[in-house]
């Protein structure tokens, strides 16, 4: 073979190549070639309809609520724990929880179907609207003549007439059903509110208000979507706009940019780019067991947040950030424990300091030197260098047992402390039977959200607490710890050799701890985080999820706009990439051309 052939065949396996590198750049992720026309949120599980007709769905999945039959769909509704999708026929199809039989839906076309809390409403194209599932509150009496759309909420159902006049019906205990006069465009039902879009544009909302819910801001928007206790709206410029919420999880720091469809649920939402890629926010327990790499001294786990201790000092957190609970401050610590939307951490001269949550108009800390300190559900608690605790809620100083103790550990409503000679003392911060501890000598104890766990000078765990089905939390296993951390319907141990060993309702899989060896362990409600050996954080949880996308259906994977990459079925191929690649196959195929010659 001459040089010239030789030179042909060497360029065009140099395209080759430089093609399926573009075309499959970030082959892992790519393995769907498909985008998002539609998004629906449920109470902990979303789903999107894909332009194949196809349903994909992630999150909480005790019901089988995600588990999507084959086939195509030409349009789907996620309800509190089922789904509905319409085929193309007409033919609604659900799945997931049935206990009240909302996922028996009837025969015959639909044109539109729309999945609430027990029920689950159909429109007919005749206009007739069609429930089935739960009816304790009348939300499946649907009343007769045409509708243009329908929409079931919790424990009501609203319908648009063609006149555009809504018509509410079930639970009203809040005001939900008693929809306002005059005209609207779209209606939207939720928990306990129901929010109507005027052909004007402007949003009006009606029922429950604990959380903000049905205050909607001005301006005009073209889209709304009630969710459990929080609202969204879309912006005529795609922009997406909630509120409600108290945004304890977030739900209602929608982000910026372009959307062409919001979906609020339970406790986050969804929205849709205009290029088919899904973007969720809002409550998502995957969040606070996704720890930052690199190594930390010590883990603590609060209700939604979690964080750790560097070796320099410095706090680190992560997980839900309604309240500050994850913005520490600058410098060095000695110790931190994360509660319920707050964070305490104690300075190397062991001065107190807390971020997050202000409980009444406390900032947390009293001001003084610790050297220990607990952060529970409604209240915090730090160990004196004399050995006296003293704790704090709501700007007032909580009672507290006089005399000393060498560990305090803070609970939900109640705390325990250990004390000089060995026993354990509890007291509530509301009353329970978890503050009845066994008689005898302990090494340490753990104050969970019901329970309390210690640890015996032996090894052994016992552990005591209310809950009228819970005995098998309290059910430890035998031999020897060296260290327990009690979460709210579990428990961890670490025992002698390292592993973790977990017991209690483990639905979240909170209770399914990896298999290594760790050195400390820190149980929450929902989830638990570990201490490896070489410093760094494991944590371990499946609950939710709803906010959890796909990767291929993310917006990272997606470019949100047509400029900064090369849209390849993988995603966009950076511009830097892209110019490399082709100031190499320059000089490559100059080379090439000069051996040819």
């Amino acid at each position: 073979m001459g040089q010239s052939a030789a030179a042909t065949l060497a360029i065009a396996a140099l395209l080759a190549l430089a093609a399926a590198v573009v075309v499959g750049w970030d082959g892992a992720e790519a393995q769907r070639d498909e985008r998002a026309v539609a998004i629906t949120v449920g109470w902990e599980h979303a789903c999107a309809l894909l332009d194949s007709g196809a349903v994909e769905c992630w999150g909480n999945n005790d019901y089988g609520q995600t588990d999507v039959p084959n086939g195509r769909f030409s349009a789907v509704s996620a309800g509190s724990s089922h789904t509905c999708g319409l085929r193309a026929n007409g033919a609604a199809e659900c799945w997931g929880d049935n206990a009240d039989g909302q996922a028996n839906a009837p025969g015959g076309a639909l044109s539109a179907v729309s999945a609430g809390s027990s029920h689950t409403c159909g429109l007919r194209p005749s206009g007739a609207i069609e429930c089935w599932g739960d009816n304790d509150h009348g939300e499946a009496d649907a009343p007769g003549s045409a509708f243009s759309a329908v929409s079931a909420g919790s424990s009501h159902t609203c319908g648009l007439r063609p006149s555009g006049a809504i018509k509410c019906w079930g639970d009203n205990d809040y005001g939900e059903t008693d929809a306002p006069g005059s005209a609207f465009s779209a209606v939207s039902a939720g928990s306990s509110h129901t929010c109507g879009l005027r052909p004007s544009g402007a949003i009006k909302c009606w029922g429950d208000n604990d959380y903000g819910e049905t205050d909607a801001p001005g301006g005009s928007f073209n889209a709304v979507s009630a969710g459990q206790d929080h609202t969204c709206g879309l912006r005529p410029s795609g922009a997406i706009k909630c509120w409600g919420g108290y945004n304890w999880w977030g739900q209602s720091d929608a982000p910026g940019g372009a959307f062409s469809a919001v979906s609020a649920g339970g406790s986050h939402a969804c929205g849709l780019r205009l290029n088919g890629a899904v973007e969720c926010w809002g409550r998502d327990w995957s969040v606070q067991t996704d720890a930052p790499s690199g190594a930390f001294s010590t883990v603590s786990t609060g209700w939604g947040h979690a964080c750790g201790l560097r070796t320099n000092g410095a706090v680190e957190c992560w997980g839900s950030n309604w309240a500050g609970q994850t913005d520490p401050p600058e410098g060095a610590f000695s110790a931190v424990s994360a509660g319920s939307g707050r964070t305490c951490g104690l300075r190397t001269n062991g001065a107190s300091e807390c971020w997050g949550w202000r409980w009444g108009d406390s900032t947390g800390a009293p001001g003084r030197s610790f050297s220990a300190v607990s952060v529970g559900g409604d209240h915090s608690c730090g160990l004196g260098a004399n050995g006296a605790v003293e704790c704090w809620a709501w700007g007032e100083v909580e009672d507290v047992p006089r005399g000393t103790f060498r560990a305090v550990s803070a609970g939900r409503d109640h705390t325990c402390g250990l004390r000089t000679n060995g026993t354990v003392e509890c007291w509530a911060w509301y009353e329970g039977s978890q503050t009845t501890g066994p008689a005898g000598a302990f090494s340490a104890v753990s104050a969970g959200w019901g329970r309390t766990c210690g640890l015996r000078p032996s090894g052994a765990v016992e552990c005591w607490g209310r809950g009228e089905a819970e005995a098998s939390q309290m059910e430890t296993p035998t031999g020897e710890f060296r260290a327990v951390s009690t979460g709210e319907h579990h428990a961890c141990g670490l025992r002698l050799n390292g592993t973790v060993e977990c017991w209690g309702y483990t639905f979240d899989g909170q209770a399914q701890p990896p298999a290594d060896k760790y050195t400390a362990i820190s149980s929450s409600a929902h989830y638990a985080c570990a201490l490896s050996e070489e410093g760094t954080v494991a944590c371990w949880t499946i609950y939710n999820g709803a906010a959890d996308v796909p990767a291929w259906l993310r917006g990272g994977l997606l470019p949100n706009t047509g400029t900064g990459g090369l849209l390849t079925r993988g995603g966009a191929l950076p511009v830097g990439v892209v110019v490399l690649a082709l100031l190499c196959a320059s000089i490559v195929l100059s080379v090439l051309l000069a051996l040819a010659q």
